[in-house]
């Protein structure tokens, strides 16, 4: 009998040993499914249809945000690209002051790059909005042009550092090659350096107008000023009406995401056309 047990057990042994590694991850993946389904199913039972619906969903809610919509939408895109124009401006010139032999624009620009991107950008919209204005008696005319300050000065830090190393990454034969054809160097960094490095950092760049397309929900500090123009002020005023719980919020967030999808679509597809692997 005893060999019989003994018997046994290499067979228990080469039975579990047979169950290859990918069998055993379409096992482990199918029990996480059925877990996951079991849960939705809970969840589904438990809910309160009725009330999720006028939560999130309210009709009277909707016919108040809609109209809306459109006109701070684009707003929203107005002052992301206004923004992201300051932006870029800034951001090239402090990458250029970044990698030049003058110590002292090294400085400044190292100082501003740290100083922005160390600070909220919530109190840069602050700033711009009360304390400069106050501070120097300025009246900005424009709230697209106070906005841009604001959102612009914080993202170019962000975008300066993006674009120094993007012309660090143009290969050096490029450059010399330029020269050798009788180019000066400042020709060539026109001409040849800074082309190629904004090839490179395209994506980047790109996921940097997202980034501030959602910034833009930090201009409530101008509140007086915006009003309903902005889409996050939209949702943030039909809160406070008496019905309709989250569903302006809901709405608004919608809107976000038809306009952030294709602004990331965007950068995948510039990725795979430059070969950008998130390096830079």
């Amino acid at each position: 009998m005893s060999t019989e047990r003994t018997d046994a057990r290499p067979a228990l042994v080469a039975g579990r040993a047979r169950m290859s590694p990918r069998r055993r991850g379409q096992i482990s993946r199918g029990v996480q499914y059925v877990v996951i389904v079991a849960v939705l199913v809970a969840l589904a039972l438990m809910a309160d249809w009725g009330q999720l619906g006028e939560t999130f969903f309210n009709r009277g809610a909707i016919e108040y945000v809609a109209p809306k919509l459109p006109r701070a939408a684009l707003n929203t895109i107005t002052y992301t690209a206004a923004a992201f124009a300051f932006s870029i401006t800034l951001g090239t010139t402090l990458a250029l002051m970044k990698l030049s032999s003058v110590r002292f624009y090294r400085i400044v620009a190292t100082g501003y790059v740290e100083f922005f991107r160390g600070i909220p950008a919530l109190l840069v919209v602050f700033a711009f909005g009360y304390a400069i204005p106050t501070a120097f008696q300025i009246r900005f005319e424009s709230i697209v042009l106070q906005i841009a300050l604001a959102l612009g000065s914080v993202s170019a830090a962000y975008t300066a550092e993006t674009i120094r190393a993007g012309i660090q990454a143009v290969p050096k034969g490029q450059i010399e090659a330029a020269r050798s054809l009788g180019l000066s160097s400042g020709a060539t960094l026109r001409l040849v350096t800074i082309p190629q490095a904004f090839r490179i950092v395209l994506p980047p760049l790109t996921n940097e107008v997202v980034l501030l397309l959602k910034d833009t929900s930090l201009v409530f500090g101008l509140a007086l000023a915006v009003g309903d123009l902005e889409l996050t002020m939209v949702g943030r005023k039909a809160l406070s009406q008496a019905e309709g719980g989250l569903t302006a919020i809901v709405l608004v967030g919608l809107v976000y995401l038809l306009i952030t999808i294709p602004l990331s679509s965007l950068t995948r597809w510039l990725e795979r056309k430059t070969g950008y692997k998130g390096h830079v």
